[in-house]
């Protein structure tokens, strides 16, 4: 299940590399895509259950999706 969550807090490479790494460490997520151009990250995930992981972590982390 693809997933893009809009991330308008994306500045920079930095801010990319810290997504990646981060939501690449849960549990059920496959493959991270963030992307400064567009600030979005597009994330490949076992199922559904898992949105709220991303979503929460993405929030922990000083990124927050936006709504």
């Amino acid at each position: 299940m693809e997933k893009t969550y809009s991330v308008p807090n994306i500045h920079c490479q930095h801010c990319v590399h810290t997504i990646n790494m981060e939501l690449s460490d849960l549990d059920g997520v496959n493959s991270v895509q963030a992307d400064l151009e567009t600030k979005s990250v597009k994330v490949d995930l076992e199922n559904a259950d898992k949105e709220q992981d991303i979503l929460n972590l993405l929030d922990e982390i000083g990124y927050p999706a936006a709504q």
